[in-house]
């Protein structure tokens, strides 16, 4: 089976939707899309996520489910010094030092601050969201591992955001979100391709293969948008810090 987890494309954060520059990326992503095929289709309810696989499976004829809990990771927490609203995938350098345990995949969530907010139990959400559907395609989650009750190579297509994603990745890898989501960039309209591995019968893994590949914008002479990158030196004030 092979997974492919597309990001939104520029978004317009008020109207939750695209930009003229997203619309052009989609476009750059549907040429890229034209000749693959899409056993399975589906589609975080955000407008900015919709949009994007309209225009991009535009002419194709595949039709696509909506499901919730693709929706982005936008849950907030108290940060501990200040109370300030945060979510986990936007840490300082500093914060991640002190606090190491959130690189740990059995210590991120202990964390008071982390353990009193609701990101465990939407993250669990998530995670029964992707074996549920994994479930449907023939790969049951078995402890930390998939059994591969029915192989096939299938190809499912999810348009989504950047912090679902990493979630997902998270569980699937068996590892904390939180440096996925804080050492990993994934533009606007990027693809990700994960693949199963099935070295021992029966037994099913997952491999990403493609993080983040923009190729599609490099060949429709599209520029890579800098959204969910932070400034490349401090000095710079005209990028995000």
């Amino acid at each position: 089976m092979k997974l492919l987890f597309i990001r939104h494309g520029d978004p317009d954060y008020e109207h939750d939707s695209l930009t003229e520059k997203g619309v052009r990326e989609a476009e750059c992503l549907g040429k890229f899309l034209h000749e693959k095929r899409l056993d399975a289709v589906y589609v975080s309810p955000l407008g900015r996520a919709q949009k994007t696989a309209e225009i991009a499976l535009r002419g194709r004829g595949d039709g696509f489910e909506t499901l919730d809990w693709l929706r982005e990771f936008a849950v907030p927490f108290a940060m501990p010094e200040t109370g300030a609203k945060h979510w986990i995938w936007d840490f300082y350098p500093s914060f991640m030092q002190k606090y190491p345990q959130l690189y740990s995949q059995s210590d991120w969530q202990n964390l008071p601050f982390i353990a009193n907010s609701s990101v465990p139990e939407r993250y669990a959400a998530v995670c029964e969201g992707m074996d549920t559907l994994l479930a449907r395609h023939g790969y049951e989650r078995v402890g930390n591992r998939y059994a591969a009750v029915r192989s096939n190579r299938e190809t499912l297509a999810f348009f989504c955001h950047f912090g679902v994603t990493g979630v997902i990745l998270s569980h699937l890898f068996n590892l904390a979100p939180v440096p996925l989501l804080q050492h990993f960039v994934a533009a606007p309209t990027s693809v990700t391709v994960v693949y199963t591995e099935e070295r021992e019968e029966g037994i099913a893994s997952f491999r990403c293969a493609r993080y983040g590949d923009v190729s599609h914008l490099i060949v429709g002479n599209e520029p890579v948008s800098f959204a969910a990158r932070f400034c490349e030196t401090f000095d710079d004030p005209t990028e995000r810090h």
